[in-house]
């Protein structure tokens, strides 16, 4: 096989500034993963000094980038943690790679989605992200059916504002555009005032 016809494998690596060690271990293992499969490196991203607990990082970014601008085959990281900082990234980013037909590869946990062990292993990563959001919008649910069951209002507050403020605002607002920031200081009132009144009163007028 031509060098141009084999896979191109994006290596992804980072330790943070706690760490001791640097990426060099991360990269080589990974460069002789992708030697062994045949695969072209076709780009080492390494965020070094930089915390997981950062999901925006510049390599990660150009990372996503490229991928996105299908200049990747394959996504090989060292381990989960090294690229995601929750399970809700990890998953979020499995799910752009298998919509764009880009492979992931996390070398310590052995998931390899280029084959049918790996490819469950996705499933099961989406399937647990689904439940956890299931749960979150049931509890939200049953959060919102308890406040009404007791009596509290839900939603924004009601306008506490005179008839008589409500008609000089609409007057200004019919004889010139003045701001909001201009009607809430002229009339005494917030702009979250001003504009809750014309997106109810006024719109169209």
């Amino acid at each position: 096989m031509e060098h141009d016809e084999k896979k191109r494998c994006a290596i992804y690596t980072r330790v943070s500034r706690s760490e001791s060690q640097k990426v060099d271990a991360q990269e080589h293992e990974l460069r002789e993963f992708a030697e062994r499969r045949g695969w072209a490196a076709y780009k080492i991203y390494s965020d070094e000094g930089i915390s997981g607990a950062q999901e925006s990082r510049p390599a990660l970014n150009q990372l996503m980038k490229d991928c996105r601008g299908r200049r990747v085959d394959v996504v090989a990281v060292w381990k989960f943690d090294r690229f995601a900082r929750s399970v809700k990234q990890l998953v979020t980013s499995l799910e752009e790679f298998h919509s764009l037909g880009i492979d992931f590869i996390s070398l310590t946990e052995q998931v390899d989605t280029t084959t049918p062990m790996g490819t469950l292993v996705f499933q099961i990563l989406g399937a647990v992200a689904q439940l956890e959001r299931s749960l979150i919008r049931e509890r939200t649910v049953a959060g919102l059916r308890e406040a009404r069951r007791k009596g509290k209002r839900l939603g924004r507050p009601p306008l506490n504002v005179s008839p008589d403020v409500v008609a000089r605002i609409k007057a200004d607002r019919m004889n010139g555009a003045m701001s909001f920031r201009t009607l809430a200081k002229k009339h005494g009132v917030t702009m979250w005032c001003v504009q809750r009144l014309v997106e109810r009163d006024f719109a169209g007028t």
